[in-house]
C-alpha cells in the first residue's frame, strides 16, 4: 500500500521482469537474425550433406563473395552451429562441418528451402501482380 502523497507504480520485481523479458526478446532476435540470414541458411543446408572445404562452399553458393562467406562461416562458428577443423598439411586443409546443434537446425532450414523452391514462381508472380496494381 502506498504512503500518503506517493503513487503506487508497481514493484522493482515488475521492472526486473520487464527488463528480463526485453533481454530475452533481444537475444531471440539475434539468434533469428543469424539463422534467418540467406547466406547462413544456404551454408547450413550444404553442410547437412557432410563436411565441406571453403572452396566447395564458395563454388556451391551462387553470388556469395569471398568476404561474405568468410563472415558467415565465422558467425556460424561463433554461434556454435559450425565447427572449423584445420588439418596441418601444406597448404593447410580447412573443413567446415555442422555441430550437433547445427544439425538440428539444418533440418528446419531444409524444410524452409524446400518450401521456397516449391513456391518461388508463385511469389514472383504475386510480386508482379502487386507491382502492376500499385505502380
Amino acid at each position: 500500500m502506498a504512503q500518503a502523497g506517493t503513487f503506487d507504480i508497481g514493484t522493482n520485481i515488475d521492472v526486473r521482469e520487464s527488463i528480463t523479458h526485453s533481454d530475452h526478446r533481444c537475444q531471440l532476435r539475434e539468434v533469428l537474425d543469424r539463422v534467418g540470414d540467406k547466406w547462413s541458411m544456404l551454408v547450413l543446408d550444404l553442410l547437412a550433406g557432410g563436411p565441406k572445404r571453403y572452396s566447395e562452399l564458395q563454388r556451391a553458393i551462387d553470388g556469395i563473395s569471398q568476404r561474405m562467406l568468410t563472415l558467415t562461416l565465422r558467425s556460424l562458428e561463433r554461434d556454435g552451429l559450425v565447427r572449423r577443423t584445420v588439418t596441418p598439411t601444406s597448404p593447410p586443409r580447412v573443413d567446415y562441418a555442422l555441430t550437433t546443434v547445427g544439425a538440428t537446425l539444418s533440418d528446419q532450414v531444409r524444410a524452409l528451402i524446400e518450401w521456397s523452391e516449391q513456391h518461388r514462381d508463385y511469389v514472383a508472380e504475386s510480386r508482379v501482380r502487386y507491382d502492376t496494381a500499385v505502380g
